[in-house]
């Protein structure tokens, strides 16, 4: 785990950048962290990370938020972390990586190639259910809740503080609820708690970082930035998932 440390300290850095408000960032934490080392222990030493950086951007963006948005997508992510605690051992990972990534793709191709709407998108509740759902089952497995979400908010073209501050709270309250179906899965039983704390660390410092990029990008800048993140985001996961289908 020593020698890994310096990739664990761009991993939690990444983390808390994510959280600051540039939310596709921190879904490549677990992937890149699964090219040095088994998933399953990635996910499990990152979820600490986001527990820490959860709160301290939950304070920072504690008044810069969709609130509508949120009492949509909380309850679905918690549903679809709920559901995933009962289909990880079943389900295949390659599908998720590739279905998450697929999602991602999807909503890149629609806002870059379909004529633009009239109007932004309205907060509906039967769309944002069923991609919060699909959310919260990603990010359980893989911390890569991003892309479904995405795929509900981008079309709403909210200010950029609204939308960072609405994925940073609905995601700070559901990824604590990943803990007790992290437990009962036995994902904490190898996990060093030490190292984990002393990237929680980093993750706060990360946090700040990204705060301030999203403060002094531009509206039109900032979401060039989440486009691309979302595009590298997307492609790395469909990668990891050929690499698990034809190992």
């Amino acid at each position: 785990m020593i020698d890994l440390l310096p990739w664990l300290v761009i991993a939690a850095f990444i983390v808390g950048i994510s959280k600051g408000g540039l939310a596709s960032a921190g879904s490549l934490a677990v992937p890149f962290l699964a090219i040095f080392m088994n998933p399953v222990q990635a996910a499990a030493l990152i979820l600490p990370v986001l527990l820490v950086t959860d709160l301290v951007a939950i304070w920072l963006y504690r008044t810069d938020f969709s609130r509508r948005n949120v009492a949509i997508l909380l309850p679905a992510f918690i549903f679809g972390i709920t559901l995933a605690t009962f289909l990880v051992p079943y389900a295949s990972e390659a599908f998720l990586l590739v279905m998450t990534g697929s999602v991602g793709l999807w909503t890149l191709w629609r806002r870059w190639f379909r004529p633009k709407p009239d109007k932004p998108a309205e907060a509906r509740v039967v769309p944002g259910l069923f991609w919060g759902t699909l959310a919260g089952i990603t990010t359980f497995i893989t911390h890569s809740g991003a892309p479904p979400t995405q795929a509900f908010l981008l079309p709403q073209n909210l200010p950029k503080m609204i939308f960072a501050g609405t994925m940073a709270i609905s995601f700070g309250i559901a990824n604590f609820t990943k803990v007790p179906g992290y437990h009962a899965l036995g994902y904490f039983e190898d996990l060093n708690w030490t190292i984990a704390i002393g990237l929680a660390t980093v993750g706060i410092c990360g946090t700040v970082v990204g705060r301030w990029l999203v403060k002094t990008l531009s509206d039109r800048v900032f979401g060039k930035v989440i486009e691309l993140l979302l595009l590298a985001l997307s492609l790395i996961l469909i990668a990891k998932a050929a690499q698990i289908f034809f190992a």
